[in-house]
């Protein structure tokens, strides 16, 4: 499936700032099943867009507007073709804690289990530990899908609960936030069970159906390493495992890593944020207009799939 975003953000300053120095983080990743056809970044006042990877791998785009402005805009367009992922298992089995173990042992991942700046331990978090079995049980499969689940039963969605700086004490004791809250928590719960766990940031196409998070927004959901399996989504936002809507833009130990802007300015005002995002299905773009290595990739992937369809 073929998907649009485009991606627009404001800043109105209270008074005239003589400069902006900025960088974004709001191209889609190409991975796995997932591929940015297409991506363009504008600013107005215009600048020159440079860009660069992180540590982490994700695209950053940023610029400097040296002149006076009152106000700046950035637009980000993508195009990003979404396939099918591979059904995922109900569950594990109980010996592959153990599998998990020997994993974390011999892989760099000590980023993704220790506590960062948005996913500390906390009083109330025990509490809700407790609440919901997040206990070494079952298996971490099956565990991952009743914390989502218990975190969608228990947590309410409301928009300007919160801020993007807010610790989860406030969303813990309010039982109620933003998509960003409750994959700050799920992280919370499962690294000290040793599940590696990385926040992402992206985009969600809304069906009917969604519980929680705004269609006009950007979204958040949590990633596990699994044994056999990988990384895996979970967003507990919805309550669901993440899937071909859910498009990754970039991925952190939290939302620290990853905002998708983060600036300075040079001047005595004060700064108004606003923000709109549009996800649709598009239609697929011809194959002279993407790159070879992409365009072949694609027929390849889709090949695969027609003979695993003729197979079943």
């Amino acid at each position: 499936m073929y998907f649009s975003i485009r991606h627009t953000t404001k800043f109105r300053y209270s008074s005239t700032i003589s400069q902006s120095v900025m960088e974004v983080r709001m191209r889609p990743i190409t991975e796995g099943v997932q591929h940015c056809l297409k991506f363009k970044l504008a600013t107005s006042p215009r600048a020159r867009v440079l860009n660069y990877q992180d540590y982490l791998g994700n695209a950053v785009h940023h610029f400097d507007i040296p002149g006076s402005h009152s106000q700046l805009t950035v637009v980000a367009e993508s195009l990003v073709h979404m396939g099918t992922p591979a059904a995922l298992v109900d569950s594990l089995a109980p010996e592959d804690w153990d599998q998990l173990d020997a994993i974390t042992s011999r892989t760099d991942c000590a980023d993704f289990l220790a506590p960062s700046q948005f996913a500390q331990p906390a009083p109330l978090l025990i509490e809700l530990a407790a609440e919901l079995g997040a206990i070494r049980r079952a298996d971490p499969l099956s565990l991952l899908r009743q914390i989502t689940a218990g975190m969608a039963k228990s947590f309410a969605y409301c928009p300007r609960t919160t801020r993007v700086d807010s610790p989860i004490d406030q969303a813990l004791a309010e039982r109620k936030g933003v998509c960003q809250d409750f994959s700050h928590i799920m992280i919370a719960l499962a690294r000290p069970l040793g599940i590696p766990c990385r926040y992402v940031s992206g985009y969600l196409f809304h069906r009917d159906d969604d519980q929680g998070s705004s269609e006009d927004a950007t979204h958040a959901w949590v990633e596990a390493l699994l044994p056999g399996l990988g990384w895996i989504g979970f967003d507990p936002t919805n309550n669901t495992v993440a899937g071909e809507r859910h498009i990754r833009v970039a991925i952190g130990r939290d939302y620290a890593d990853v905002p998708p802007t983060r600036g300075v300015f040079q001047g005595d005002a004060t700064s108004e944020l606003s923000v709109a995002v549009q996800v649709a299905p598009s239609d697929a773009p011809l194959p002279d207009e993407l790159p070879q290595p992409i365009a072949e990739q694609l027929v390849y992937e889709q090949e695969q799939q027609q003979q695993q369809q003729q197979q079943q």
